[in-house]
């Protein structure tokens, strides 16, 4: 559950760190930035308390006011992504991984972890070739849509999906975008026979991403890999062979965080 889903009902201890929360979330996954009274309406926030909310907010660098009026995340939650990602052995791993590995200097490639139904981005190493896309720290996408979401989702009982999605799947993001849990369910189910995911123009038409997971000591899938490249590269070679090295990637990582 996202932070904002229970703040209309009043059953948290510190309704207004509760509320912050749901703000930062709000304006953080927002396409275009709200203003104050559309914030308030999305959140179902009397406009008084979210006014004070977000100046307080603003005082502290929690969020940003642009001239329009319109509401950005400010700098301060940065210092605290900043410690997290210092902090995490995902990420240190990831790099020193990626750095070694000089057969993808060619291609980008990722780290995800996965929110509910969503992927989240928390490593990136660039191709020496740009493409079409940014991936962002800090980005989110819907995980059914992702190579790195398929390798997690393919990871998880069964049942889990009816869990995320059940009630309602994501809209498409592109024409390839698969497009109901059934459909989902089936390329798992190649997913889990090939060995790695695909992601064939489903987050960005034209862009080809494999993926697979990484466990930790336990064996848990606890991240996904993925590895970008265009459409026109993806022949069936390439994409076996650079399926089967990031599969070992993947493994090697695993390793370094204490699996098998």
């Amino acid at each position: 559950m996202r932070a904002h889903d229970g703040i209309r009902s009043g059953g948290a201890h510190v309704p207004a760190l509760r509320r912050a929360v749901a703000i930062l979330d709000h304006i953080s996954a927002s396409c275009d930035a709200p203003t104050l009274s559309g914030l308030a309406r999305a959140l179902g926030l009397p406009k008084s308390t979210a006014h004070g909310l977000v100046q307080a907010m603003e005082e502290l660098g929690l969020l940003v006011r642009a001239a329009d009026g319109t509401l950005r995340t400010g700098p301060h939650p940065l210092r605290w992504a900043g410690d997290f990602l210092a902090r995490t052995d995902l990420v240190s791993v990831f790099r020193q991984s990626i750095a070694e590995a000089r057969r993808f200097e060619r291609f980008t490639v990722t780290m995800t972890v996965l929110d509910g139904g969503e992927v989240v981005y928390i490593a990136c190493s660039d191709a020496n070739r740009p493409l079409d896309v940014a991936f962002r720290i800090g980005m989110r996408l819907p995980a059914p849509f992702t190579a790195t979401g398929k390798a997690l989702l393919a990871a998880r009982p069964d049942g889990e999906l009816d869990a995320l999605f059940g009630l309602g799947f994501p809209a498409p993001l592109t024409r390839y975008s698969v497009a109901s849990l059934s459909d989902l369910r089936r390329e798992l189910v190649e997913t889990r026979q090939r060995g790695f995911s695909i992601d064939d123009g489903q987050i960005r038409e034209g862009l080809f991403c494999l993926g697979a997971t990484v466990g930790d000591h336990t064996g848990q899938a606890v991240a996904a890999l993925a590895l970008s490249l265009t459409r026109s590269e993806a022949t069936p070679d390439t994409i076996a062979t650079l399926g089967g090295a990031l599969v070992e990637a993947a493994a090697d990582l695993s390793c370094r965080l204490g699996g098998g």
